[in-house]
């Protein structure tokens, strides 16, 4: 007897690539992204495109399958952490610099190391701003909604 084809090949893995349709949801219901508006995403499972939480749980799965599955805070955007809330001198705000308003949940770009780096504006007092370089969606549980549309593995 030979096998001819092996279902194996068609399993998401380590390099799969894979295209799926997927929607973000957070707590409140609310849509954060999604691709079931447009055109699906494709990816490549271990290549930095999808955070490990995500890709974790697309592993073992194949053609066909869709779930619903809630990625904890640490597994999606990361927990919230105090050390990326930084006082910064107000006068670094200038509003010609800005060329808006300085307000809470303003979103600036600075130079960091590794070129944009964004910070929201939280609290705003007589002589500094509190900057939030955590990531808009740190702290919170994420609902991954996807279909996986396709599967393609070396050998297939």
């Amino acid at each position: 007897m030979t096998l001819i084809t092996s279902s194996d090949g068609f399993i998401i893995r380590q390099g799969s690539k894979v295209k799926l349709h997927f929607s973000l949801i957070i707590e409140s219901g609310e849509e954060i992204d999604s691709t079931r508006r447009g055109g699906p995403a494709s990816l490549t499972i271990g290549d930095g495109n999808l955070l490990p939480g995500f890709e974790e749980v697309l592993i073992g799965l194949k053609k066909g399958d869709s779930d619903q599955v809630l990625i904890p805070a640490a597994n999606a955007f990361g927990e919230r952490n105090k050390d990326n809330l930084r006082l910064m001198k107000k006068d670094q705000f200038e509003a010609k610099q800005l060329g808006e308003k300085l307000e809470e949940g303003l979103i600036v770009s600075f130079d960091g190391p590794g070129g944009e780096l964004p910070g929201v504006i939280g609290r705003i007092l007589e002589d500094h701003v509190e900057v939030d370089f955590n990531h808009p969606l740190s702290g919170r549980d994420i609902l991954f909604d996807f279909s996986i549309l396709s599967v393609s593995n070396s050998q297939n």
